[in-house]
């Protein structure tokens, strides 16, 4: 296969987009996330021996007039452009100077709204030359050969492109079975990123971001990952190559603070993850560590997680409404999530708890329900959010069945100043009445005399928390004393 010159572009859109996140938006704690999926791909494309160039434009800062002129020297013969809703059709704009610049170039679009909306994205500019549909580490390499070919992409699996001017998709690519096949995600970030760009408040500050897994073998109906992208069946790395790669981080991030494992679910296999931190304990790699989990961990299991370094865990209790979390097919119990916050602190582990309204068959009595549950269950941190649903995913389709989402335009997924905006409403509760709830509900949590006691007690006494809930305060007491607009249309 001849080589090619790729460049790798998350573009540029507002400062501090977190174009890469489940919610993609500029985000009230200051949270930028890895451009993680990107990256991993870019990482295959140099081992196999493209000459590649990886811009992350929000992260660094970098405008429209920067990246066009490095993407202009560099010259490449494709570019892979990550996407998200609310920038899609920035992100278009952006293609389009691109084209003026390098005519000749491929542009293949990747990302999970592009997967979800292939036809319909490519039908909007002709600048676009193909659309990745799902996993696209392997439709990367494909469209690299036959681009270098100046061969059809007609045999290409996994895309959306034009024939005789209108879109068709290819077949659809099967998942990747060996995970460990792919090379480290973390070699692109060590060569091209800087790790103090990036911040998530659930982790110690300055972190790096990986994945042991990919596919999530829950059904929650507003996930978007495994809905457009990895899908619900869960695979997953080798224990031995997932602990090589924590190594290879250790010791290749001078000053690194943590890691977090940006799995769906990192103890969906409770077995694997248990082997997991016993192979970290064995071979004294001694680092912090956080992941997304289930309310439904058991006590021994959280146990070793937090022998082996397990610092934090990012949980999604959702509703304090039994009914609800039925609606949303969350498959966890209220009693269950009561024992799991009773074994986490016995474990000695943190827990970021996410909850969120205007659920499917949401009420004011339901959000009380929600916000009460909240403050019995009194995790180190929370968020209280509006449901944010997203093209491809169940959730995105009952609320537009039902007249329930209030603008087709993507772009107002975000308020004027890029936070997320509330584009749903129920049929009990306006837009309005769930984002007020919102700000309501996080006064009510963060403002209790007792909760801010104690989070002074733990700055003064543990250095590390100190620095991040001081990173994550800049912006974050900002908002909770405003609190938040909404854009209704």
């Amino acid at each position: 296969m001849k080589k090619l010159k790729i460049t790798f572009l998350n573009p540029p859109f507002l400062k501090k987009f977190s174009r890469s996140q489940r919610s993609p938006a500029v985000t009230k704690s200051g949270t930028i996330y890895y451009p993680m999926w990107l990256a991993q791909s870019a990482a295959l494309a140099e081992r196999e021996g493209h000459e590649i160039d990886f811009i992350d434009a929000p992260a660094a800062g970098h405008d429209l007039d920067y990246v066009i002129k490095r993407t202009g020297d560099f010259g490449p013969g494709l570019i892979v452009m990550d996407t998200s809703t609310p920038s899609i059709h920035s992100d278009i704009k952006m293609c389009e100077a691109l084209k003026e610049v390098l005519p000749e170039v491929f542009i293949l679009l990747v990302g999970t709204h592009v997967s979800a909306l292939p036809e319909d994205t490519l039908s909007i500019s002709p600048a676009i030359d193909a659309v990745a549909v799902g996993e696209y580490d392997y439709t990367v390499m494909e469209i690299a050969d036959v681009v270098s070919r100046k061969a059809s992409v007609t045999a290409v699996r996994g895309i959306c492109f034009r024939s005789n001017g209108a879109p068709v998709c290819s077949e659809r690519r099967p998942l990747i079975e060996n995970l460990d096949e792919l090379p480290f995600v973390s070699t692109v970030y060590k060569k091209f990123l800087d790790i103090r760009h990036y911040f998530n408040p659930n982790a110690l500050f300055p972190m790096v971001t990986i994945s042991t897994s990919r596919g999530c073998p829950f059904q929650c109906i507003f996930c978007v990952y495994p809905q457009t992208m990895m899908g619900h069946r869960m695979r997953t790395r080798s224990v031995k190559n997932v602990c090589d790669e924590i190594e290879y981080i250790a010791n290749s991030f001078p000053g690194l603070s943590a890691i977090f494992f940006e799995d769906d679910t990192l103890a969906a296999n409770k077995k694997r993850c248990i082997e997991l931190c016993r192979e970290i304990i064995d071979r004294r790699i001694h680092v912090s560590w956080t992941a997304n989990a289930r309310a439904d961990l058991d006590y021994d299991t959280m146990k070793i997680m937090k022998e082996s370094g397990c610092r934090c865990l990012c949980v999604g209790f959702e509703s304090g409404s039994s009914l609800l979390l039925e609606n949303i097919k969350k498959k966890i119990t209220i009693d269950k999530m009561k024992q799991f916050m009773r074994d986490a602190r016995g474990a000695g582990i943190l827990i970021h708890g996410c909850f969120m309204v205007g659920h499917p068959g949401e009420t004011k009595e339901t959000m009380k329900q929600t916000l009460e549950l909240a403050k019995e269950l009194s995790p180190d941190t929370v968020q209280f959010y509006p449901i944010m649903v997203y093209p491809g995913t169940e959730a995105y389709a009952w609320y537009k069945e039902r007249g329930l989402i209030t603008t087709s335009d993507f772009s107002k997924w975000l308020t004027p100043a890029g936070l997320h905006n509330t584009v749903v409403k129920t049929e009990a509760l306006t837009s309005t009445e769930l984002v007020k709830f919102c700000d309501y509900a996080r006064k009510e949590f963060y403002l209790r005399p007792g909760y801010m006691l104690y989070k002074a007690g733990q700055m003064l006494t543990n250095p590390h928390e100190m620095k991040r809930t001081l990173k994550s305060a800049k912006t974050f007491i900002k908002y909770l004393l405003k609190g938040s607009d909404v854009v209704e249309k």
